[in-house]
């Protein structure tokens, strides 16, 4: 990784793209994800590089969910391996997650180095198996294991992917979407949006998760009860507003 001062404006972004350069130099991420990463991170710029109050309320949420699931599953792509792979691994361990490889770009060499690379960060388990089929989508990400995804019953996305966020809604899934783009077909699908980027997104996730483990029952449930997905993006995109007013004082 190239040495980039700390004290840079752009440090944690540089540092994300640094990340990225070496996962497609390992064999982790499509040359495609580049693309994916660059639209999340302009509207990272919109929203100040910040967890927004909105945000929080959704990892908080999300949080919630995760904890009282029967059957949860957090889903690993690419960029999520190489940007924010330790912290995936320390979520699925705290909570104890499987960890599903699900890809668009799929290949089955690249899978198997996205389950070694997070095999080396500790995960316990990492799902690579497509013994099942999500109804009705067509696309590589429709085949997934039938021990994790397809069985189900919240599911956590990290990064933008609304063919697949859409269908999993379908079938009465619980699906808990990391993405920056509060406008975006997966933002406005899921059923707790995080517009938020993923290694702060999952940071604060480990504390709320840490704080919430052994909270009462009926405090998770109220806090599930008492969110609704299209107030939180409306308050993510007034802060997106907000943000951008503040520039121009």
């Amino acid at each position: 990784m190239s040495t980039i001062p700390h004290d840079h404006p752009r440090y944690a972004s540089l540092i994300a793209r640094e990340k990225l350069v070496e996962g497609i130099e390992q064999g982790i991420v499509s040359m495609h994800g580049l693309i994916a990463h660059g639209r999340g991170e302009a509207f990272d710029y919109l929203i100040g590089e910040r967890t927004t109050h909105a945000a929080l309320e959704a990892e908080r949420v999300a949080c919630a969910h995760l904890i009282r699931a029967r059957h949860p599953i957090i889903s690993v792509n690419g960029n999520a391996a190489a940007l924010a792979g330790e912290l995936l691994v320390r979520l699925s361990e705290l909570l104890a997650i499987p960890l599903e490889v699900n890809l668009f770009h799929y290949t089955e060499q690249r899978a198997e180095r996205i389950a070694s690379h997070l095999m080396r960060l500790g995960a316990r388990e990492v799902l690579t198996q497509r013994d099942a089929m999500i109804p009705h989508l067509s696309s590589e990400r429709g085949r997934v294991s039938s021990k994790g995804i397809y069985a189900a019953d919240v599911v956590l996305v990290p990064l933008e992917d609304g063919d697949r966020c859409e269908k999993l809604v379908s079938m009465g899934k619980v699906v808990i979407a990391i993405d920056l783009n509060p406008l975006s077909r997966t933002s406005r699908t899921a059923t707790i949006t995080i517009v938020d980027e993923l290694q702060r997104a999952l940071g604060n996730m480990l504390e709320l998760a840490s704080e919430l483990v052994d909270a009462p029952t009926e405090r998770l449930d109220a806090l599930i009860q008492g969110f609704d997905n299209d107030t939180n993006l409306m308050e993510s995109l007034r802060a997106i507003g907000h943000h951008i007013a503040e520039q121009f004082r």
